[in-house]
């Protein structure tokens, strides 16, 4: 079938190019996740969208297209808390399992999903299997006080692809952001999501607000939607349409910095036991997220 139609909207440049429809961009998106593109077609896609930019009904799109394509984790009743891991650690250590864990301490259940899409860094999932978690199998199942971690190509295999994109050409595109404001449980879930760069603080608003999401967004650590453990970022809580600010930004000099050890997988798995068993203190950033996303999934 082609997306050709479609690239030559997009495609026509900053200044030239056309914003989709919220029904032609779930067309697109539902080519593209079930593949059904070529790689020629999919790079033209990645590229067109970098230079354009999305908009919040063509995110919305895409979220149609995706969530009636997820195979999605069953998750019933329980609280569900939903974290998406893609960015991994850098500089700093990755701890959104130590997040994972400090909610599922509190009968939470979680979902976490991922995947690598850079080798130079060090992911969620590594961290996991140093601590003994392996990933889902088929028919994940989220139950309360675990932690499940899914990889995305369990999800949707059409979405690693586009997401594997990256690789060849070193950019992000719409899938980046796409994982990022899905959920991938067949009921309720809260969604906790994260921005590097103003920009997307507005973007991924404009698209919670618009498809009525429950969900908390923040500007997380390095990409991740765990909160930056030496300073607290503003959060802000989408639920019905509406949009509340439940944390305001930590402000000014920082007078004293969590001890926190490098972006080593087995470093930060040996300092994610040693929180969880009391022998160091759960950073205060990471802890008042905690006490934010309790707040909105706990009866």
């Amino acid at each position: 079938m082609g997306i050709g139609h479609y690239i030559k909207d997009i495609g026509r440049g900053k200044d030239g190019a056309r914003a989709l429809g919220r029904a032609q961009a779930a067309d697109l998106m539902g080519l593209i996740l079930d593949q059904q593109v070529s790689d020629l077609e999919l790079g033209a896609f990645c590229i067109a969208m970098r230079i354009k930019g999305e908009t919040a009904e063509e995110m919305a799109g895409f979220l149609d297209a995706t969530h009636a394509r997820l195979n999605k984790v069953r998750n019933g009743q329980a609280p569900t808390v939903v974290l998406p891991s893609y960015n991994g650690a850098r500089k700093l250590p990755v701890l959104t399992p130590l997040l994972a864990l400090l909610l599922a301490r509190e009968g939470v259940a979680v979902v976490l999903h991922g995947t690598a899409t850079e080798d130079k860094r060090v992911s969620s999932q590594a961290v996991l299997a140093e601590l003994g978690m392996a990933a889902s199998g088929q028919s994940p199942q989220a139950k309360a006080g675990e932690v499940v971690f899914v990889p995305t190509d369990a999800l949707n295999a059409g979405l690693e692809r586009l997401l594997s994109v990256r690789r060849v050409v070193g950019l992000r595109n719409p899938g980046h952001s796409l994982v990022k404001l899905m959920n991938p449980c067949d009921g309720p879930a809260l969604v906790v999501s994260s921005y590097t760069h103003p920009e997307y603080l507005l973007s991924m608003s404009a698209t919670f607000a618009l498809t009525g999401q429950h969900a908390l967004l923040l500007r997380g650590t390095e990409g991740e939607s765990v909160a930056d453990a030496r300073r607290t970022p503003a959060m802000d809580l989408f639920k019905d349409r509406q949009t509340r600010r439940v944390q305001a930004p930590q402000e000014g000099a920082l007078w004293q910095v969590p001890d926190l050890p490098g972006p080593d997988a087995a470093a930060t798995a040996a300092y994610i036991q040693h929180v969880l068993r009391d022998k160091l203190p759960v950073p205060q950033a990471i802890a008042l997220q905690v006490q934010h996303i309790l707040h909105e999934v706990k009866p």
